[in-house]
């Protein structure tokens, strides 16, 4: 099921960021916000490297126990911000930025060959200088790893670009 591209609840119409950004910082940031529900009902939410296959999903890695995977077995719908630039700007009182928020389900209990091309997604995009060694370490560390797919429903982006140079006040 593609990603579904749907801007219709950002309040600023104005400042929409357009698809082609929006994946372009899935692409390349080098982490997002994962947020979720923990097993006590409490919002729940930590910042995790990603691979995005390019597709609908993106992984992520951890280890084979914790909050995190007993909060997705729970509930599995999470949601994921994405922050590319950022840049104050004091004399203004604004700040540019651009953004993106995905919703998602998590899909836990891959098959190992899934985890091992989403470990070798991984090196790609975080060690892509040390592949052949990444792949050795993905093979001895294997047993010690955890991978949650997320599968991405829906998205929308947002950004703000200030061309003025002067404070308009």
């Amino acid at each position: 099921m593609p990603m579904i591209y749907d801007n219709s609840e950002v309040r600023r119409q104005d400042r929409l960021l357009d698809k082609k950004q929006a994946l372009e910082l899935l692409q390349n940031n080098e982490y997002g916000f994962l947020s979720m529900i923990s097993e006590a009902g409490e919002p729940y939410g930590i910042p995790v490297n990603y691979a995005w296959d390019g597709r609908e999903s993106i992984y992520i890695h951890c280890a084979p126990e914790g909050k995190k995977l007993r909060a997705l077995r729970n509930n599995p719908k999470v949601s994921f911000c994405l922050v590319g630039n950022v840049r104050l700007m004091p004399s203004m009182f604004t700040t540019e930025y651009e953004s993106v928020i995905f919703k998602g389900a998590a899909q836990l209990d891959l098959s190992d060959d899934e985890k091992m091309d989403a470990l070798h997604l991984m090196i790609d995009k975080l060690s892509a200088d040390f592949k052949e060694l990444g792949d050795k370490y993905a093979h001895k560390s294997f047993h010690r790893v955890e991978i949650i797919r997320i599968d991405l429903l829906t998205f929308s982006g947002k950004c703000k670009r200030i061309h003025a140079t002067k404070p308009n006040y």
